[in-house]
């Protein structure tokens, strides 16, 4: 019969020893790295619509992570909390390590679909719209949910009935319009001065517009609704 030499024999001893010491100390870091993620995920989906609800995939079982006190979680560059997703984690020490946890982020909430075919040019009015329910991190991007973000805009490139309306295939109306007569207002530190003009150019609400006034003068100002023109001092 062979038999182990007493310095290999408590060599294994010790290293059982010492893995039945470091099981629970993985666990407990393991534990503390999903409490983390859970925090960040809870703080940073709040601004999200809808009802949000998340989950947080499991670590790799090959993965191995040493000891760590502090964790950073951050989103990856490209990455969004939006369906599926990746978010990092960064250890602070006393370890140096970075890993990548899978998530999955639900948002239940209204969205609004067109009602009925819309051409290019079609202005949206509260009968070309209706209200549905669903996960909205599986439709597409920019999503409306909001009917005052659709009604009174010009659609762009043309709607199906039934399909989701977005906001980057909406028109904003023109709060000026080129050859509008419009109203210019100055104010300042106790005095507010008016005049009338002729706008220029096209012009979106905030955007630079510049106005041809009843003396001749061009002057340029930002567009209000209303055919309202504010120029600075």
């Amino acid at each position: 019969m062979n038999f182990l030499p007493f310095s290999r024999l408590l060599g294994k001893i010790l290293g059982f020893f010492w893995l039945l010491l470091l099981i629970p100390l993985l666990a407990h870091a393991q534990t503390t790295l999903y409490s983390t993620l859970d925090d960040y995920l809870r703080i940073q989906t709040q601004g999200l619509p809808g009802k949000v609800t998340y989950s947080i995939g499991q670590l790799d079982a090959r993965t191995q992570l040493s000891e760590c006190s502090a964790f950073e979680p951050f989103l990856p560059a490209g990455s969004k909390l939006w369906g599926n997703s990746t978010v990092g984690v960064r250890c602070l020490g006393p370890s140096n390590w970075t890993i990548y946890v899978p998530v999955k982020v639900n948002v239940s909430g209204n969205y609004l679909i067109s009602a009925r075919t819309m051409p290019a040019g079609y202005v949206i009015s509260a009968a070309d719209i209706v209200v549905r329910s669903g996960d909205l991190s599986t439709l597409p991007a920019n999503i409306i949910t909001d009917q005052a973000q659709a009604i009174g805009k010009t659609v762009k490139n043309g709607f199906a009935a039934g399909q989701p309306l977005r906001s980057d295939l909406l028109i904003a109306p023109w709060a000026v319009q080129q050859g509008q007569n419009v109203k210019t207002v100055s104010n300042g530190p106790g005095f507010s001065v008016s005049s009338e003009g002729k706008a220029l150019n096209n012009a979106l609400a905030g955007q630079l517009v510049q106005v041809r006034t009843s003396s001749g003068q061009t002057v340029s100002g930002i567009a209000r609704a209303g055919g309202i023109v504010e120029v600075s001092n």
